[in-house]
């Protein structure tokens, strides 16, 4: 882009901004087809899980409608932690109930980013690409990816998806859409954890648009 229509791009987004405030009033509310709990199988990659509860605190920060947290072990016996996934679903996004990105969350949590980019996940519609970090908390490393996924897309960009937002809102009165997160501890080699990911992620992907609606 450049030119006028550089010059002309924020008075574009301001416009398009403006005319999602003027209908917020018949923004529409789209519940899950089903819950996530269900929708997401209780075991990923071959590994079992067990769910995971917000405080009520947690929620109400978070403005989700529904979530899902769970963490996957090799058995519902081992107590080492393989990997854990959170899903967080907006029926709506407005009066403060908007995603927050895990690029600003983890941090707060005491994980510092060492290396950031982007994945490439298989799925049955295709390859996508999704937010890759390796993280670093004390002597803790950990690997993440996270992306957003709704209204038929899955996107890696914070900057594509607040578009998209804007657009979808003002013109399809809609703004329903799920953060995905997958974190897998680093105890063998960076690889390792990577094949793990990719591997969740190509199955979590499916299950997770099963639920979200149409």
């Amino acid at each position: 882009m450049s030119g006028p229509a550089l010059r002309w791009a924020p008075t574009f987004v301001l416009m398009l901004g403006a005319a999602l405030v003027a209908s917020g009033g018949r923004q529409r509310d789209l519940p899950l087809r089903s819950p996530l709990g269900s929708a997401v199988p209780s075991s990923l990659a071959s590994y079992a899980s067990e769910d995971l509860v917000m405080s009520p605190e947690q929620r109400r920060v978070s403005g989700v409608t529904d979530y899902l947290a769970r963490i996957y072990r090799p058995s519902p016996s081992e107590q080492s932690d393989v990997f854990s996934v959170y899903v967080g679903y907006y029926e709506s996004q407005r009066n403060g109930r908007t995603m927050h990105s895990p690029r600003n969350c983890l941090p707060g949590a005491g994980w510092e980013p060492l290396v950031g980019g982007r994945e490439v996940i298989e799925t049955a519609g295709g390859p996508v690409e999704v937010n890759r970090y390796v993280l670093q908390n004390g002597e803790a490393r950990a690997l993440v990816l996270y992306w957003y996924q709704g209204r038929g897309r899955i996107e890696a960009s914070e900057y594509a998806v607040k578009w998209d937002l804007l657009r979808d809102a003002a013109l399809l009165g809609r703004s329903d859409e799920a953060l995905v997160r997958l974190m897998v501890p680093i105890h063998g080699s960076e690889s390792e954890a990577t094949r793990l990911a990719v591997v969740a992620a190509g199955q979590l992907i499916p299950a997770v648009d099963a639920a979200l609606p149409l």
